[in-house]
């Protein structure tokens, strides 16, 4: 069973690289300021760089998912568990990326486990609230922040370039945008690799009969097969949610692109300091809603809304295949 639950959180990994990665990406590419082959080698790159580099400065996002769930007193049912709710992650971002709808992997991974759990228990005890409280607040910080943020950011970034030719101003941003797309795609890279390396801590936890959820060392050997996943999964490409956050929701120049990027970036870089896990997809689509609203065309709101309703889907839907498969399937 272990092998098995190994090679499924491999092939999340590799998931959420192929569709969550473009959403780092997709402003460099909608505004041309990187062709779509060479912004996918950058998050790939980045993607790597991050997922190494946080696991070398602080883990305080694994250990909130590592203690999102509390099976200590089921150790036979943590990788079965486990495994269903890394079933219900694929299936779901399958779905959702087949219409080229951005969502969140870590979230519906959260989600699935807790619902599997469930599943084996039929006790809410083994769900750990006050972890999922924290999940919820980052949400709440990925979102409606980096729409404000951008949204003045790139206001004020009108006013204080408007006296610049136009031409000049986006040939600078072109080559800036390059900069800030390569910190959002690094801290992708930081976020989800984390909570991904929470999970399978957990399931890692059982063969040394200890899961009690106390601090833990994450081994580099580990670090970096999840960092390789990841990144085979952008190699992949996603170009379907690249086009469909990058072009058909808001159409960015450089400068706007730029202004989300920086939005974005600054938002997930303090949740990862107070090890707040959130999703790197709501925070970017976001910010591009925000700098989206300052511009005369404005963003889609037809697709907004296909988003907003995709991202509120992903918990439910993606606890109740949890729930199912560990229920029916995963004895």
């Amino acid at each position: 069973m272990f092998y098995i639950f190994s090679l499924l959180m491999l092939a999340v990994i590799m998931v959420n690289g192929w569709t969550d990665a473009p959403n780092a990406i997709s402003s460099c590419v909608s505004t041309r300021s990187m062709s779509p082959k060479g912004a996918v080698c950058l998050a790939a790159i980045c993607n790597f760089s991050g997922c190494i580099a946080m696991s070398l400065i602080s883990s305080r996002v694994a250990e909130t998912v590592f203690n999102i769930v509390d099976l200590s007193e089921y150790p036979d049912k943590v990788l079965p568990s486990l495994s269903a709710g890394m079933c219900a992650v694929v299936i779901w971002s399958a779905l959702a990326s087949k219409c080229g709808i951005p969502t969140s992997e870590s979230h519906g991974l959260l989600a699935g486990i807790s619902g599997a759990a469930f599943a084996k228990t039929l006790s809410l005890s083994v769900i750990d609230l006050g972890e999922w409280a924290v999940v919820i607040a980052g949400l709440a910080l990925s979102t409606l922040p980096s729409f404000l943020v951008a949204k003045l950011l790139y206001s004020a970034m009108r006013s204080i370039l408007s006296h610049f030719p136009r031409r000049v101003v986006i040939k600078h941003f072109t080559r800036a945008q390059i900069c800030s797309a390569a910190s959002s795609a690094l801290l992708h890279g930081a976020q989800d690799s984390q909570k991904f390396l929470g999970v399978y801590m957990l399931g890692l936890s059982l063969l040394n009969n200890d899961l009690g959820g106390e601090s833990f060392e994450i081994p580099i050997p580990l670090v970096c097969i999840c960092a390789s996943a990841m990144t085979l999964g952008t190699l992949l490409g996603g170009m379907k949610i690249i086009k469909k956050v990058g072009v058909d929701m808001v159409s960015l120049d450089a400068d706007g692109g730029t202004a989300a990027d920086m939005s974005s970036s600054a938002v997930l870089t303090l949740c990862s300091f107070f090890g707040i896990p959130v999703s790197t997809t709501h925070a970017k689509a976001c910010a591009m809603m925000g700098v989206g609203s300052c511009t005369k065309k404005g963003a889609d709101k037809k697709i907004i809304l296909e988003i907003f309703v995709a991202w509120l889907l992903t918990f439910p839907i993606c606890a109740a295949i949890g729930f199912l498969l560990s229920y029916f399937l995963f004895q």
